[in-house]
C-alpha cells in the first residue's frame, strides 16, 4: 500500500555548477511512501509528513547554498559555526565565501541534481521515520514553465528571515507587457540577460579586483551574522537598490522603458513559484 502527497513543498536554494556558475534554483517535492497500516489504519499520519518532511526540507534545504562535498572542485573550513569556502569553476574562475554555517547545506554527493539531493534528505531524515514504513520516495521536479524564466541568486540583508544568506536563489518566471500587449520577445531577451545571474546591490559591494578576471566583492551584516562572497564580475548584475522581488520587478520595467522609447510597461516579476511582484512605468 502507498500513500503519496504531492507537491509537499518547494525550496528555493543555489548551487555551484562546474561550467553554470553559481545556479538559483527552485524545485517542488513530493513523497511516495510504501508501508503497511498502523494502529490508526494510517501509513502515516497526513499531518505528520508535513510535519517531519515539510518543516526539515524548508529548515535544511530552503534558502541555502547546497555544496557537494565530494567535488574536487571545493574546498572548505567550518571553524566556530562559520565556513569558508572556495569553489573553482571548470574554466578556472573562482568563488568563494565566508558565513554562517547555517548559510549552507553540506550534500554527500559529487555534483548537485535531484537524484543526489533526494538521497542525502532522506539518509538525514531516516530516524524519523515510523518502524511501519518499508520504502520513502523523495522526489524533486522543477515547475513546468511555457515561457521565459531565469536563474537568479542574491542576498538581502535586511531581511529577518532566511533570504539574508547572500547565496540563495530562485528559477522564476518574467512576463513583460509593452503598451498592454504581452510581448514574449522582451520576456525572452530578458531571461537570456539574466541566466545565472547574481543579482547584487550596490551598497553591498565592496570591490572588484583589477586583474585580467575581475572579481566582484560583496559583504554585510545581518541579523543572522556576516556574510561575505566574492566571484566574478561577469557572472553580477548590480541594482542601486535592494534586490527584493518589488525592487527587481521596478528596475526591469524602468529599464526597458528607457530602452524601448518610453513605451508603457508592465513586468511580473516571480520569486520561485507563485509569488512575486507586479511594476507599471
Amino acid at each position: 500500500m502507498q500513500l503519496f502527497v504531492d507537491n509537499l513543498t518547494n525550496v528555493d536554494f543555489s548551487y555551484l555548477d562546474d561550467q553554470r556558475g553559481l545556479v538559483g534554483e527552485t524545485w517542488l517535492a513530493s513523497v511516495l511512501l510504501d508501508g503497511g497500516l498502523n494502529h490508526t489504519s494510517m501509513i502515516w499520519d497526513f499531518g505528520l509528513v508535513k510535519k517531519v518532511m515539510r518543516n526539515w526540507l524548508d529548515d535544511q534545504l530552503d534558502h541555502r547554498l547546497l555544496l557537494p562535498i565530494q567535488s574536487n572542485r571545493l574546498s572548505y573550513d567550518i571553524k566556530e559555526e562559520r565556513i569558508t569556502l572556495t569553489w573553482t569553476f571548470g574554466n578556472d574562475d573562482v568563488l568563494t565565501m565566508d558565513a554562517p554555517i547555517e548559510a549552507v547545506a553540506l550534500i554527500d554527493a559529487e555534483h548537485i541534481d535531484q537524484t543526489a539531493v533526494a538521497q542525502w534528505s532522506l539518509q538525514q531524515l531516516e530516524s524519523e521515520f515510523p518502524e511501519n514504513l518499508e520504502h520513502i520516495q523523495l522526489s524533486f521536479e522543477s515547475e513546468e514553465i511555457m515561457g521565459a524564466f531565469y536563474h537568479y541568486s542574491h542576498g538581502l540583508k535586511k531581511h529577518d528571515g532566511n533570504c539574508q544568506r547572500i547565496a540563495h536563489g530562485h528559477r522564476s518566471r518574467i512576463q513583460i507587457w509593452r503598451d498592454g500587449n504581452r510581448d514574449n520577445n522582451l520576456e525572452i531577451s530578458w531571461a537570456e540577460r539574466w541566466a545565472d545571474i547574481y543579482i547584487g546591490s550596490e551598497e553591498d559591494l565592496v570591490s572588484i579586483s583589477n586583474d585580467q578576471k575581475p572579481q566582484m566583492h560583496f559583504a554585510y551584516d545581518a541579523p543572522q551574522g556576516h556574510f561575505e562572497l566574492t566571484l566574478p564580475q561577469r557572472t553580477c548584475y548590480i541594482m542601486n537598490s535592494d534586490t527584493t522581488v518589488e525592487c527587481i520587478a521596478a528596475h526591469i520595467a524602468k529599464v526597458l522603458q528607457s530602452e524601448h522609447g518610453n513605451s508603457s510597461i508592465t513586468v511580473k516579476a516571480f520569486e520561485g513559484i507563485h509569488k512575486g511582484a507586479i511594476v507599471e512605468v
